[in-house]
């Protein structure tokens, strides 16, 4: 029993700071705040971040104007399935200011709902959502004013759903993949993990199959024929895109060689390098970008096998090698491409329990925020510097590619141990 003494001594200290971060309200307060910054700077830099929203505009008006639609009626860069976001702004506006305004409250809307469902759905889903926003806060305002911002959000949440409703996770990773094909590393990830066929058939085949044929019928009926596939092609003619990875050296070698140009492709409206050897690189990436998914997928299949206890980490940990991999692989190396991969390391901090598995993921995750903030200084901070050779500015973007290989072996080297180590 303790004595009077010991009643009268004071309560322990609450800890104010950790208890104020834990607060909804303050999230949702620098949330908006967040957004609200974003949101100034995408209007700031003007066609920079929304030349890409202009395009969307014109596909949607013309289609609305004149009943000729991308992927029903002529070729498009974009899955079939591109057509919803691309069209559902201009249906509520007329001119483009307009549909920049409703394009970017429909993104801030799903950003919200991501958001939303990370806090609500997760143990720890406060503190992946403040590093969630601290990831969006170093990439800038580029994802607003791209389809990135749509596939982003929806990575998130099939992350989350993938926790404890794969099936349902499935289905929105495909319908994501059928706007653009990055979240359909999630159905990867979540296929190789399947504890045996009538389980992969049940939470992956099935859901992917049924959102698929709904999108491809859709557009069939549409009257797009072959074109529903069309994207799959669309890439075939492209050379190396001035920012890709691949394109480093390349880009690198423009300080001591005047023969390595870059050149403005009008018909994709992006920068890439000239000549045969950009052109050889490019070629072979279109191969090797497939094979290191298939490699993935394998290493995954395998870790699964062996630490079937930890099969929603190691759906997290293929999901982030896949998309690093789909960034480090791919000749095009947009800017924007960064915004997939801060989604799994949110739902890795939110979800996995604290100790040895949290701790893998803080290193990663600081490394994801520089190359976050890389990006933004390349694009669009300084992308005219950048194009015009400035070494301080090839220097950044150098560094910033080599921390998306070291990112993405560190993925798979995980994934590998788990599969080569049983206390791993």
């Amino acid at each position: 029993m303790p004595d009077d003494a010991d009643r009268r001594l004071p309560a322990p200290p609450r800890d104010r700071g950790g208890s104020l971060l834990q607060s909804p309200w303050l999230l949702a307060l620098a949330f908006v705040v967040l957004h609200a910054r974003l949101v100034h700077e995408a209007i700031t830099w003007q066609n920079t971040i929304f030349g890409d929203v202009t395009l969307y505009e014109w596909w949607a008006r013309y289609g609305l104007d004149t009943g000729q639609w991308p992927v029903l009626d002529y070729d498009w860069v974009y899955p079939a399935g591109a057509l919803v976001p691309v069209v559902a702004p201009s249906l509520v506006t007329d001119g483009v200011l307009g549909y920049e305004i409703v394009w970017t409250a429909m993104i801030v809307a799903l950003n919200a709902v991501a958001t939303v469902l990370l806090v609500r759905s997760t143990p720890r889903g406060v503190l992946g959502a403040w590093w969630w926003l601290l990831f969006l806060l170093a990439l800038g305002p580029i994802f607003l004013g791209r389809l990135d911002g749509v596939i982003a959000p929806m990575i998130l949440v099939a992350l989350v759903l993938a926790r404890r409703h794969p099936r349902v996770a499935t289905a929105v990773a495909t319908a994501g993949a059928w706007i653009k094909i990055a979240p359909g590393a999630v159905v990867v990830a979540l296929a190789a993990t399947r504890r045996d066929l009538r389980d992969l058939l049940r939470a992956v085949v099935v859901p992917g199959a049924i959102v698929s044929a709904v999108v491809v019928g859709l557009a069939l009926i549409g009257g797009a024929g072959t074109r529903a596939l069309s994207v799959f092609g669309e890439q075939g003619a492209r050379t190396l895109q001035a920012e890709s990875v691949a394109g480093t050296w390349f880009s690198v070698a423009r300080l001591w060689d005047p023969a390595v140009t870059i050149a403005y492709n009008d018909e994709i409206f992006t920068y890439e390098f000239q000549g045969t050897e950009a052109r050889s690189v490019a070629d072979a990436l279109d191969w090797l970008l497939p094979l290191v998914v298939v490699v993935l997928a394998g290493l995954t299949w395998w870790a699964a096998r062996r630490h079937p206890e930890r099969a929603y980490e190691i759906v997290l940990l293929s999901a982030a090698a896949q998309l690093v991999a789909l960034i480090v692989f791919n000749k095009v190396g947009s800017p924007q491409f960064v915004a997939w991969i801060g989604p799994p390391v949110a739902v890795a901090l939110a979800t996995l329990p604290a100790g040895r598995a949290l701790r893998a993921w803080w290193p990663p995750a600081l490394g994801i925020v520089l190359v976050a903030y890389g990006t933004y200084l390349v694009y669009p901070v300084a992308y005219g510097p950048f194009l015009a050779g400035e070494p301080w500015m090839i220097t950044v973007e150098a560094l910033r590619n080599a921390a998306l290989v070291v990112l993405m072996i560190g993925a798979t080297w995980r994934i590998a141990r788990l599969g080569a180590v049983r206390n791993a």
